[in-house]
């Protein structure tokens, strides 16, 4: 099996021997250019100054740092050419900018345009050193691939007609897309074809199984066009946190922006990743970890007050948990202020709350109103348990009856839940199943327009909504 880890550790140890090849060169051509105007006598002068050390000790981290930002090493195995080719560039031109401003801003050249001409040669030296490693790691891995020396152990969740004419195809193709069939998964309702050349497995094993073999992907494909069973089989997927591909004529639930994970042969979609771009997950996660970690720090003296006064207020802890379900189906306990009196669902029903709910404490009423209630969440932010921005995250109770109506729901797993939503800016608490699908096609609508501009549109509608009290 293919390790994960020794790949993108490969991308890691050329990016950072790379960026400081670059760095020394592109010092060496800056005494050659005569930037300092002869103030170092000799190249080994300049290259054991003291500013010229540390410069080489730190943009080379600073450049790995970029790297990370821009999402290269999400995917280490399957890459696109194209993409690996502007990912690259853009990288050497964010980190030459972000190094001109720290670092060589201050040079005095004999003439102010060489300043220009050194920004460019610092892009192309980036850039060509850093690519040409990349670009060769890329292409080896692509021909082990295709010849079939490298596969991803994979599961056919499905052993209908279809899932056994599609794994016979791959099966037959010349040059290999890397998938090495384990066996089929039984889809419940349909009709399994029999003597079949592979293995067959229970969905209700499909965890053992994927943990016996070492599955790394699964490729569903249903062969009845049957949507609640296929909802529910995907749903049970999610919580193996593997890719879940699919055909997309042969799921009807996918987002009108899905993208194509496989262009070679028959296109598949990954329904288990965002629609967002791994730049932009990463830094969704970087701004999460940042922000809840200043926010945490900072309201310190807000939650000992507002502790003080739940404590004050009514019989019962400060903190109230409960289980969510949050990514990738796996569940979580939220943590908040308390604002209902102990023991609110004694006969373990699971109940929404409304306006005048009687569970409700009188400090409760403020705290929900104004969402005080919610910051506690931080913690689960910082522990990855949530998102700043996200869907909404329910319970097991309400899920079940959700994807009754809207089977579209299982694809919000794709992301972490968040403290604030679009639902929740847009619609507010909801008091009964229908307000909770009426409040959900917000969430979906925000799954099909992930990005850090909208986070940030909704987190500004959020404080709004925070400082002028229409939290209920």
């Amino acid at each position: 099996m293919i390790s994960e880890r020794l790949q993108r550790l490969k991308y890691l140890a050329g990016d950072f021997v790379m960026s400081n090849v670059a760095w020394f060169i592109y010092n060496c051509l800056r005494y050659q250019f005569n930037v300092f105007k002869g103030t170092y006598n000799t190249l080994e002068d300049w290259l054991s100054a003291p500013m010229v050390l540390m410069g080489q000790m730190l943009f080379p981290l600073l450049m790995m740092a970029v790297y990370y930002l821009s999402g290269y090493y999400n995917e280490v195995f399957r890459k696109s050419r194209l993409h690996e080719f502007i990912t690259t560039l853009w990288s050497a031109v964010l980190n030459s900018f972000i190094i001109f401003f720290i670092a060589l801003i201050n040079d005095v050249p004999w003439h102010r345009s060489l300043n220009y001409e050194m920004i460019l040669i610092l892009i192309a030296v980036l850039f060509v050193s850093v690519y040409s490693v990349r670009v060769c790691i890329t292409a080896t891995t692509s021909r082990l691939i295709k010849n079939r020396k490298w596969s991803f152990r994979t599961l056919i969740v499905g052993r209908g007609a279809s899932a056994v004419a599609y794994a016979n195809k791959l099966d037959s193709m010349d040059r290999s897309l890397g998938y090495k069939i384990m066996g089929y998964v039984s889809i419940p309702r349909e009709n399994d074809v029999k003597d079949v050349q592979y293995p067959c497995y229970n969905l209700d094993d499909i965890e053992d199984v994927c943990s016996s073999l070492g599955i790394q992907e699964l490729i569903v494909v249903p062969t009845r066009d049957d949507t609640e069973t296929l909802v529910n089989t995907v749903n049970r997927l999610f919580t193996l946190n593997l890719p879940i591909k699919i055909s997309p004529e042969r799921f009807s639930l996918l987002p009108s922006r899905a993208r194509i994970s496989d262009m070679v042969g028959d296109p598949l979609i990954d329904i288990s990743k965002a629609n967002m771009s791994e730049a932009g997950k990463n830094m969704k996660r970087l701004f999460d970890i940042v922000v809840s970690t200043l926010a945490l720090l900072a309201l310190l003296p807000v939650y000992l007050i507002v502790a003080l006064l739940v404590k004050l207020d009514s019989r019962g802890p400060v903190f109230y948990t409960q289980q969510r379900v949050g990514y990738h189906n796996v569940p979580f306990s939220i943590i908040k202020f308390r604002t209902m009196v102990c023991d609110a669902e004694k006969d373990g029903q699971p109940q929404l709350s409304s306006d005048n709910d009687p569970r409700i404490t009188k400090l409760g009423h403020t705290l929900r109103k104004y969402r005080i209630d919610e910051l506690p969440q931080f913690w689960n932010v910082l522990r990855g348990d949530m998102s700043i921005v996200g869907p909404r995250p329910e319970r097991q109770y309400y899920i079940d009856q959700i994807i009754k109506h809207v089977p579209s729901y299982a694809l919000l797993r794709q992301v972490r839940p968040g403290v604030t939503s679009l639902g929740m800016v847009k619609f507010g608490y909801a008091q009964n199943l229908d307000e909770m699908i009426e409040r959900l096609r917000y969430d979906l609508l925000y799954l099909e327009n992930m990005s850090m501009l909208n986070d940030f549109k909704i987190m500004v509608y959020t404080v709004k909504i925070v400082l002028t009290g229409r939290g209920v």
